[in-house]
């Protein structure tokens, strides 16, 4: 995959209903609740040739998130115009992250409070497509598919309320690995803060079944699971333990920014049993995603 040329590109603040504004323009009210109690939605897309990725999807899981937390949203049109009006002019040589925020508002009541971001995508995020991760198990404290039972729990939802996934990863940080990846009480690899599982075995490319674990549902692992054949693969969901994923025939992390990122260790041990790092299948699925224009 060809590395984007490298640049500074300023970033870039949206408003709802205002459109750009500076950068430093204030944007929140103190006492806006995605602030106070984490009660909102965000979704991330990853930006390349001066376009948006994968919009739909994402905004599809956006609206399956807002009925699930009876957070109004605005209309898909309103937020697709926003999330153009940010792009609008991005140099395609820049990969940008988008991140496109939703809250309940102020406390008390009052609209939603609706902006998008653009900026740089980091270069530790387009280092990891090319170098791998070291990662970490952490237990989550609950069984496999044990929240899906919870009938008040909204699953499947990307909230700022991000607290869990930010402790895991400055755990990592603390303890030199690159990522975490959250493990059941009965065993089973599950996600990572910000990433879903991929694996292959044998010609089978693989993840973890959302609807039965509660794992956030990936828009980028779909998307790669949905095109899979195009690179002589077929498509599961399947559970998985740690050990067993050592024997895999490649392992990743999957994300709207880092794209497909291999994992080279897992607690230590390397995991290219069958085949040497870097996987031959990284590439190939790296370039799927992300073809060159």
């Amino acid at each position: 995959m060809t590395e984007p040329k490298r640049t500074t590109e300023p970033g870039r603040v949206a408003v709802l209903g205002r459109g750009l504004v500076p950068a430093g323009t204030p944007v929140l009210r103190g006492d806006d609740l995605g602030v106070l109690h984490g009660d909102g939605l965000f979704e991330t897309m990853h930006v390349r040739h001066g376009r948006p990725w994968l919009v739909g999807e994402h905004l599809t899981r956006l609206a399956r998130g807002a009925a699930l937390l009876e957070l109004p949203v605005p209309p898909v049109a309103a937020l697709t115009d926003l999330v153009e009006t940010v792009c609008a002019g991005w140099p395609t040589g820049v990969e940008g992250a988008l991140r496109l925020v939703c809250t309940r508002g102020p406390e008390g009541g009052g609209p939603p409070t609706v902006y998008a971001t653009l900026g740089e995508v980091p270069p530790a995020t387009r280092e990891a497509r090319r170098t791998g991760i070291g990662v970490a198990t952490l237990p989550l404290g609950v069984a496999a598919d044990g929240r899906p039972g919870l009938g008040w729990l909204p699953l499947g939802c990307k909230s700022t309320s991000y607290a869990l996934s930010s402790a895991a990863r400055r755990w990592a940080a603390r303890h030199g690995v690159d990522d975490v990846l959250w493990v059941s009480t009965d065993g089973y690899a599950l996600e990572g803060p910000t990433a879903n599982l991929l694996w292959l075995e044998g010609d089978t490319l693989c993840t973890v079944p959302a609807a039965r674990t509660g794992v956030l549902p990936g828009v980028t692992v779909a998307w790669l699971l949905a095109n899979a054949t195009r690179l002589g693969f077929t498509a599961a969901e399947r559970m998985i333990s740690p050990g067993d994923l050592r024997g895999a025939d490649g392992a990743w992390l999957t994300s709207s920014l880092r794209g497909v990122a291999e994992i080279h260790t897992l607690d230590g041990t390397p995991l290219h049993r069958t085949t040497p790092f870097p996987s031959p299948h990284t590439t190939r699925l790296q370039t799927l995603l992300h073809p060159p224009p």
